[in-house]
């Protein structure tokens, strides 16, 4: 039986904003399915977190060709919700997808080649059951392949009727300039770029946002939360049950330093003062800056996607918390 979705989703219009200088509007938070969607996880729950954040008004889904695990398993999670439960409402949504990684054996099922880009769009909509997305990637710069060739690929996606929009992801500034300028010229330009940009990564404070503001570019940060740290979940160490605690992968314990947990515990308190969780005084700061549209959150309960949506209550910063929050993570 298909969803019925929140008559009250779209209640709350300052939830979107505009995607770079093109036509779409983004939620300011969109659902990530890095993690928790894969084949290994519990079907009934990842369906449960794309109800509830269709529920919420978020309409904007990312994924890859190679989340799971195993890979491309999310997509299959994503694709039987889709068929099960929201196909009415396809319209609706803005599903985005990538290739870039390794994803199958041998030498075309990686980086940044026009077989591959184009294979794994082919293989990532059937197993969505989709007749495009909205959104494909080239998930990361290639150093072998001419950026001619990989943006032409993206080019051919959109023509094709494959994808609506073609995007970018863990490109420089100095790439992204030179592949928006070939997407331009092709007639495609580039939507939005997806870098990792946190209040501990702040590498696309070097140029990548300025270049993103010039070119009409939107910005959709991933890892805002950096896999979790900035939140409350380690503030008196590492949780069992969390990300560090059992599945070291993407974060490893190591990396909860005692210097990490003198200044999680800083800012929280700087949060507090402002009537936000630390998760949520976080995304705001990302959500700060004119060239972000979006913060990608990944969830493994609903409530951590209410918690996010609360950061939208609060997205001002004075110049005083401004100057103490760098006094913490410079």
């Amino acid at each position: 039986m298909s969803h019925v979705p929140s008559p009250d989703r779209y209640s709350n219009p300052s939830l979107y904003r505009r995607c770079g200088r093109s036509g779409v509007k983004l939620p300011l938070i969109s659902l990530g399915l890095w993690h928790n969607f894969g084949g290994v996880d519990n079907f009934q729950n990842s369906r449960a977190l794309v109800l509830h954040a269709f529920d919420r008004g978020i309409t904007h889904f990312d994924l890859a060709n190679n989340y799971g695990p195993p890979p491309g398993s999310a997509e299959a999670t994503f694709g039987r919700v889709l068929r099960e439960d929201l196909a009415a409402h396809r319209d609706e949504l803005i599903i985005s997808t990538k290739a870039g990684y390794d994803m199958w054996e041998g030498p075309y099922g990686d980086w940044g080649s026009r077989k591959y880009l184009l294979a794994s769009l082919d293989q990532s909509l059937e197993r969505m059951g989709l007749e495009y997305v909205d959104i494909f990637y080239s998930h990361r710069p290639d150093p072998e392949t001419p950026v001619e060739e990989t943006m032409g690929a993206l080019a051919h996606a959109v023509r094709s009727g494959k994808a609506l929009y073609a995007a970018l992801s863990n490109y420089s500034a100095a790439q992204t300039d030179r592949a928006s300028s070939i997407l331009r010229e092709l007639g495609t330009p580039c939507l939005i770029h997806q870098p990792k940009y946190h209040m501990f990564h702040r590498a696309p404070e070097q140029g990548l946002l300025d270049t993103l503001a010039r070119e009409g570019i939107g910005g959709i940060a991933f890892c805002p939360l950096a896999q979790g740290v900035l939140t409350n979940r380690y503030l008196n160490g590492i949780p069992a049950d969390s990300r560090a605690g059992h599945d070291p992968r993407f974060l490893k314990p190591e990396s909860i330093t005692a210097d990490t947990l003198a200044r999680l515990r800083k800012l929280d308190a700087i949060a507090k003062e402002r009537g936000q969780s630390l998760a949520q005084m976080a995304l705001a700061w990302v959500l700060r800056q004119p060239a972000i549209t979006s913060a990608l959150i990944g969830a493994s309960k609903t409530s951590q996607i209410d918690d996010n949506l609360g950061s939208l209550a609060n997205l001002s910063f004075g110049a005083e918390e401004l100057r103490r929050i760098e006094a913490v993570i410079a």
